[in-house]
């Protein structure tokens, strides 16, 4: 599949400036599965720069996605992207640096283990390594692109230091300009495939063996024999394209070779890089691109670059060096292609040198690429530590492997072994801090769904960690949980199912004979590992598919039973011991997790009852002066119950009040409650405003000490528009005049109610004129994770500016409608509007 946002230029002179190649349909090479699209390029380009810039080993970009909050790896420069298949795909409400630098807008900087493992425990659960990582937020304006990440060696007990943040910054920056000019274009820059992989610049010294030209405003190449014949072009075809001599490289060289072009075209100075590349034949050599210096602003345009072919020099000396040694040898680059082998490791593999260079090593030998071995490479490309492991070659034959690694890639040794690793050779260290490769990671597992599940308190949430988590782990596709209530099982979340298939299944009782009641009611996992085995099982169960797995896993808690969950598999599959083993300890802490979740929840809905018996369910209507108030719990588990407005009539006068308690839930709820008792019997007595506030504090001083408020108090007499106005910590009102100018009033105010009871709260006198709109609000309508709440005040003063002489109904609505479209709302909102006329 092609990226989404390719671009087609009608000028070719700004195509090839921008891209370095032709339009599409130009030339017969525009249309090659290698040729790179605008997006990658400027992603891959962003990635190699910030590595440059911070002294990165690796560096990638997280992109938006179709799918709403849900972030996906576009690019990875420097690593196989096989190796961190598990963070191809990061939802923003996730507790990791790349979801956190997102959501809050602000860089993620991680100097080492400690640091990472302090704040950010589900990444190091997953990669337990010393090594040190940047995060920055890619914007335009307003838009919110992704995240630039760049992965390098840890410095503990050193703080990345204000120019590698500052560079990295800029780098985002510029990123984030070219993505904003891709969608001023046109294009949508999102990510929904999987990611690409980048060969990055490389130092490996080598001998020249052929030569290029390459002009940039043209695309126009010319090539020596020598290097037709390595990349396997047609010398016939030169002068040609630069897709006409690439075209058979691995689609992670072209994108590495375009983006080393821009990088050489776009220097001010003259310069030379390198990258290594895999040629048609396997054998490994390396490209190296010279030139820049066109123009004063390096942008590249009308830029020559000249480029040769290098041998790494893997012949004679080399072989004769490597095969005196007793072991085999074999060297890596960094994307885990074989470069080199000398004799012994051909004897130890029992495959030559033609047939396994150039090839990526697990999948040249799948023994080796295990998942339980992993987590070695991975160790040791992150912490630059060697890391030594032992793997079965034969049915009873052993081998010793040990990995060094350096900028280029890794160098392999092979040993033969006496037997198997001791049981303690596998424990795990969990911090990050001792051997690198001392680790199982089917542990990643149970461990990072373990940590999200924490972070989970609604049984919504729970799920959603569920899917989240739980299937990309296990390569699964369907997920299905259901409930235990009354003796009947209800489905409470699924994902991946038929639309509407699982409804025949809702509600069923425990005397079902059914997998799903079965195996909560025996406590037994049941592992089917084809449909066929299924239906053999259970004859005349409805099928969502005839191709498949399933695994129903009962949920299990303190010993009680809390329902099941169903585990399904687009393909037939082996569930082995210790799949069987993970998969039931995972079914035991979403059990636990959905039982807490359980008494949140019916905790919440109490607090919401609560809520809205306590809030007025009517406001007073009043011959020259009208009000209308508007409230919306939190989304996120129990957030409600701290906020609320009221309106009281005192003869002819009217209160308006609004508050917001400290906390959320029942508590504060009933703290609410009694709050708002408290301001209506003291407005109805004849208290001045003063007095209402400072009566409320010392008030909420002796019902709950260490509890606390902010409030807002507004008299106002609806004939004069004389109005008195007293403010607890709250949030300045905003008043729009009948000319439209709206302002963020400066009442003069107190500490939050419940903090001093000598507190005094000064008297605002102002007059509203006929036709003006007053709103008081709660900070949960202006405060925005990462944002300034200032912002968010002016956000809404502009709101109410553009709502006009709209009704008072109307107006409220619209001030609150992108609070109330948005499904993660961290606080509860109250909003009152009051008007008067003449």
């Amino acid at each position: 599949m092609r990226g989404t946002a390719r671009v087609a230029h009608p000028d070719c002179v700004t195509w090839y400036g921008a891209t370095g190649r032709p339009p599409p349909g130009e030339h017969e090479a525009a249309a090659d599965d290698a040729t790179p699209d605008e997006l990658e390029l400027v992603l891959a380009q962003a990635a190699v720069r910030a590595m440059d810039a911070v002294g990165g080993y690796a560096g990638g970009v997280f992109l938006r996605s179709d799918a709403p909050g849900l972030l996906r790896l576009a690019v990875l420069a420097g690593l196989p992207t096989r190796l961190f298949r598990a963070w191809w795909r990061m939802h923003v409400n996730r507790s990791f640096p790349v979801a956190e630098a997102y959501r809050s807008g602000r860089a993620v900087h991680l100097a080492d283990a400690e640091d990472a493992m302090r704040r950010f425990p589900q990444l190091m659960a997953g990669l337990p390594f010393p090594f040190s990582s940047l995060y920055e937020p890619v914007v335009s304006g307003r838009q919110r692109f992704g995240v630039l990440a760049v992965l390098r060696r840890a410095t503990p007990g050193r703080p990345v230091e204000s120019a590698d943040r500052d560079r990295i910054h800029q780098a985002a920056r510029h990123l984030g300009a070219a993505l904003g000019a891709l969608s001023e274009r046109g294009s949508a820059v999102i990510w929904d495939r999987e990611p690409v992989s980048v060969q990055v610049p490389a130092t490996a010294p080598a001998v020249r063996v052929g030569h290029f030209a390459w002009e940039l405003d043209t695309g126009e190449v010319t090539a020596d024999g020598e290097v037709c014949a390595l990349l396997g072009a047609d010398p016939a075809r030169f002068p040609g394209t630069i897709g006409a001599l690439t075209g058979r490289l691995a689609r992670e060289d072209a994108i590495g070779l375009w983006t080393l072009a821009r990088r050489v075209a776009e220097s001010t100075r003259p310069t030379s890089r390198r990258m290594r590349l895999r040629a048609p034949d396997g054998l490994p050599y390396l490209l190296e691109l010279s030139g820049g210096g066109a123009t004063p602003a390096g942008d590249g345009r009308g830029a020559r670059l000249t480029g040769s072919l290098l041998d790494l020099g893997t012949g004679t000396v080399l072989s004769d060096a490597t095969d005196r040694l007793p072991r085999g040898v074999l060297s890596l680059d960094r994307l885990g292609r074989i470069t080199y082998l000398n004799h012994n490791a051909e004897t130890v593999l029992g495959r030559g040198r033609p047939e396994l260079v150039g090839q990526v090593l697990w999948d040249a030998l799948p023994w080796l690429g295990h998942l339980s071995y992993e987590d070695h490479y991975r160790a040791a490309l992150l912490s630059y530590n060697p890391v030594h492991f032992v793997v079965r070659h034969r049915a009873h034959e052993w081998l010793s492997v040990s990995l060094y690694p350096g900028h280029d890639g890794l160098t392999v040794t092979l040993v033969e072994a006496e037997g198997p690793p001791p049981p303690e050779a596998d424990r795990v260290s969990l911090t990050g801090l001792g051997p690198p490769g001392d680790r199982a990671s089917a542990m990643y597992r149970p461990v990072a769904l373990a940590i999200a599940l924490t972070e989970a308190v609604t049984a919504r949430q729970v799920s959603a960690v569920v899917t989240q988590e739980l299937l990309p782990a296990f390569g699964g596709r369907q997920l299905a949980i259901y409930l235990l209530h009354e003796r009947h099982l209800f489905l409470a979340w699924e994902t991946g199912f038929p639309l509407g298939f699982l409804d025949r299944f809702d509600g069923v009782a425990l005397d079902a004979r059914l997998p799903g009641v079965e195996t909560l009611t025996s406590g037994r996992p049941l592992f089917y590992e084809s449909m066929e085995h299924l239906a053999a099982a259970y004859p005349g169960i409805p099928l969502d598919a005839h191709v498949g797995a399933r695994a129903f896993l009962p949920l299990i808690a303190s010993g009680r039973p809390v329902g099941s969950v169903i585990l399904g598999f687009d393909q037939p599959r082996g569930f082995g011991p210790e799949e069987r083993t993970v998969l039931t300890a995972l079914a035991g802490l979403i059990a636990q997790a959905l039982e807490r979740a359980q008494r949140y929840d019916t905790e919440a809905a109490l607090a919401r009852g609560l809520q809205d018996a306590l809030l007025p369910h009517r406001l007073p209507l009043l011959a020259n002066a009208s009000t209308v108030g508007r409230y919306l719990p939190g989304t996120q588990g129990m957030d409600v119950g701290g906020d609320w407005y009221d309106v009281v009539e005192t003869g002819d006068r009217l209160a308006l009040v609004i508050g917001d308690v400290q906390g959320h839930g029942v508590s504060a709820a009933a703290t609410m409650g009694q709050l708002r008792s408290a301001v209506r019997a003291f407005a109805l007595s004849g208290h001045d405003p003063q007095e209402v506030m400072s009566g409320t504090n010392r008030l909420l001083i002796d019902l709950d000490p260490g509890q606390f408020a902010s409030c807002c108090y507004i008299v106002m007499d609806p004939a004069t528009g004389h109005t008195q106005a007293v403010r607890a910590g709250h949030p300045q009102p905003l008043l729009r005049q009948p000319d439209g100018r709206t302002e963020v009033l400066d009442l003069a105010g107190g500490v939050v109610l419940g903090v001093d009871e000598a507190a005094t709260y000064p008297v605002t006198e102002l007059r509203l004129a006929a036709g003006a709109v007053l709103a008081l609000y709660t900070d949960g309508l202006v405060e925005q994770a990462g944002i300034d709440i200032d912002l968010g005040v002016e956000r809404l003063r502009a709101a109410l500016a553009d709502c006009g002489p709209s009704p008072l109904a109307e107006t409220a609505d619209r001030l609150i409608s992108e609070a109330r479209r948005a499904t993660d709302r961290p606080d509860d909102i109250a909003l009152l509007l009051a008007s008067r006329w003449s």
